[in-house]
């Protein structure tokens, strides 16, 4: 299980921020969040890689039963697009060259928007 931290917005204060899983191996990015039945409004994962890129954050919705809202968020804590990304969907990249991909409930696509500027903080 990942260790759970919060993902603030500093542009715009959100009453409940959710707490994701901070995924950054390997085994916990491929697994994403697929299989599971639903995903409850507060929780979801964040997708962490080594480098901003636009290949390595892409998203497949394979084998999950949802609809995400979907934000790629760059190494200076930029989000830089979103999307909302319907189950079973092939596949979505984003615009620009992401480090993070938060996955999130569908219900939160306004939570961020492009140009908004986050901060991580361990769920203590």
């Amino acid at each position: 299980m990942p260790r759970l931290i919060i993902v603030h917005n500093l542009n715009k204060e959100i009453k409940d921020p959710p707490q994701v899983g901070y995924c950054d191996s390997f085994s916990c990015r491929l697994r994403g969040l697929m299989f599971r039945p639903h995903l409850p409004r507060n929780e979801g994962l964040l997708l962490v890689e080594k480098r901003d890129s636009r290949l390595d954050t892409s998203i497949h919705m394979f084998f999950v039963s949802f609809d995400l809202a979907v934000f790629w968020i760059n190494s200076e804590m930029t989000v830089v697009d979103k999307v909302l990304a319907k189950s079973w969907h092939p596949a979505y990249f984003s615009k620009a060259d992401a480090k993070y991909t938060l996955e999130i409930h569908s219900d939160r696509i306004g939570d961020y928007q492009i140009g908004d500027k986050v901060e991580f903080k361990d769920l203590s």
